[in-house]
């Protein structure tokens, strides 16, 4: 029995209760100790076995060398997403760092103006966009272009 305890041992106290249930029957619990304060209570789950004095002497020793095994399956386990949580809020943090710094970098630079030179084109006028038919009217009524404001007045009143 305490063959099968020592791997559980070796990081933790375990404190080992028997009691006697009946003439013939015995409760034994295996209740493993918090190793560290910020350890995970699953960790310190107890194992009861209740049976007769004889089955005790013969089952036990398995019965423990199996829970030891997922005790410390269990801790491995936990450990390893503790680990992988911790490198992906890391991950996430730095990502948002940069992305505030590239933000930061944006909004400090100013734009950039093309260099007054003998190659610099005069500027011009901005040639109108021509406009989906959906803008201004929600694609209801057809748009059109108002003629120039010379050609509407010929005299008279303009329409």
């Amino acid at each position: 029995m305490f063959v099968e305890l020592m791997p559980l041992l070796a990081g933790r106290t375990v404190l080992i209760t028997v009691a006697k249930v009946d003439d013939k029957t015995i409760r034994v619990n295996v209740i493993p100790a918090l190793a560290k304060a910020d350890e995970n209570p699953a960790l310190t789950t107890p194992l009861t076995y209740t049976g007769p004095p004889e089955e005790l002497d013969a089952e036990l020793g398995k019965h423990l060398a199996g829970y030891v095994q997922t005790h410390q399956q269990t801790g491995s386990t936990l450990a390893e997403a503790k680990a992988t949580m911790e490198a992906a809020a890391k991950a996430a943090q730095e990502e948002a760092k940069r992305k505030a710094e590239e933000r930061k970098k944006a909004i400090q630079k100013p734009p950039v103006t093309p260099a007054a030179g003998p190659t610099a084109a005069p500027p011009s006028t901005p040639e109108p966009v021509p406009s989906s038919p959906s803008v201004g009217t929600l694609g209801l009524f057809p748009t059109t272009t108002p003629e120039p404001a010379s050609t509407q007045s010929k005299g008279g009143l303009a329409l």
